[in-house]
């Protein structure tokens, strides 16, 4: 799954990496949080634009938001088939700039978290939908969530889903739902590649929202060997 994320490169770089012609000055993020605007590209009139979306999507349908869950991913393997989802992924795809994301490891009595980005340290993409919804008294909300997909077996020790990320050269043919159909783009909606991606654990400070700072993606120290813990702790008597 993917419950926060970072997004740490400059507006200029992603802006040539994703090709919109918009000129947004944002500062880095390094604990995207549901609920927040998040960045988000779309392919509209044949070009690219950059906007601004509330991360947790919200289908045209829903009268009361109150009463209506907060989703912020979408699995893979039911987009098509779910009321929720099955008109975005025909016509409302998008990308979702990142740099890296937070994933919680439950295996132990307390959840670790790791943060996880690609091998070469470069921004990449996350595979979005999106859903503009209108309220009873004509306010609109664009809202966005993140598509998962199985995690493969380097990525399971972590977590058993994983985000979906698109390659830049199938930017254009994810983006644009006239050229490739909901049943044909599916095809893209799978996990990362073994090695793709790496991680690291992280310090706690980031399981509080309201912590967003630089220093929360630095490695965790390793643990010292047992040997030296042992010696550590002789040296004290």
């Amino acid at each position: 799954m993917c419950g926060r994320y970072v997004i740490s490169s400059s507006p200029e770089a992603l802006r040539r990496l994703f090709g919109y012609g918009e000129q947004p000055n944002f500062p880095p993020r390094f604990n995207v949080a549901p609920t927040q605007p998040v960045p988000v590209v779309i392919r509209d009139n044949g070009a690219r634009h950059f906007r601004l979306m509330r991360w947790g999507f919200m289908p045209a349908w829903v009268k009361d938001p109150r009463g209506f869950a907060l989703v912020i991913n979408a699995r893979a393997e039911t987009v098509l088939d779910k009321p929720s989802f099955r008109n975005a992924i025909r016509r409302r795809r998008c990308l979702v700039p990142a740099d890296g994301y937070y994933e919680w490891q439950a295996a132990s009595a307390r959840k670790r978290p790791f943060f996880i980005h690609r091998r070469d340290g470069a921004p990449f993409a996350f595979a979005g939908l999106t859903e503009t919804w209108a309220g009873p008294n004509g306010e609109e909300v664009d809202t966005v969530a993140i598509i998962t997909a199985a995690a493969r077996a380097d990525m399971a020790v972590l977590h058993d889903r994983v985000p979906v990320t698109i390659d830049p050269a199938d930017f254009e043919r994810w983006l644009d739902g006239d050229a490739l159909s909901a049943a044909a783009a599916m095809g893209l909606l799978i996990a990362p590649q073994d090695g793709a991606f790496v991680w690291h654990e992280v310090s706690t400070s980031v399981n509080r929202v309201a912590n967003d700072r630089a220093d929360l993606i630095t490695p965790l120290p390793a643990p010292a060997p047992a040997a030296e813990r042992v010696a550590a702790q002789g040296s004290l008597f």
